[in-house]
């Protein structure tokens, strides 16, 4: 069993998606808009993205743009990127921040080698960690 991320996003799906894949390295692997679909008149725009998949390592995100006027801000939630090295984490963590909202800076903690939160530009929250070793 798995379970992956399925993020929303008012209108913004493709741009958060490359940017999400340069930030993180990763790939995207589907980007299925709405021209064409039997949801094109719903999803307000034929560029819509009905639908978004990335691989970030062994991880895949998803993702898609909403139907106009439902687009709600996610809370009490957080998409957690769990790298080996603090030098990782406080790469992505800088990328990933640029234009966003830092809640809690990279930093050591007692529980972590490098950990830092914060909401990306699109509206995703997001926590990056490097644990400690055990």
């Amino acid at each position: 069993m798995k379970a992956d991320a399925h993020l929303h996003f008012d209108g913004r799906c493709e741009e958060a998606f490359k940017f999400y894949e340069r930030v993180f390295n990763g790939k995207i692997e589907a980007m299925m808009h709405a021209a064409g679909s039997p949801v094109e008149s719903h999803m307000g725009s034929p560029k819509a993205v009905m639908h978004a998949r990335m691989k970030i390592g062994d991880t895949t995100i998803m993702g898609a743009d909403t139907p106009p006027g439902r687009y709600l801000k996610p809370q009490g939630m957080s998409v957690t990127v769990r790298v080996d090295s603090a030098a990782d984490a406080a790469r992505i963590f800088s990328g990933l921040m640029e234009g966003g909202e830092i809640t809690m800076a990279m930093a050591p903690t007692f529980f972590a080698e490098n950990f830092g939160a914060g909401t990306d530009r699109y509206g995703t929250p997001w926590m990056i960690i490097c644990e400690k070793k055990m």
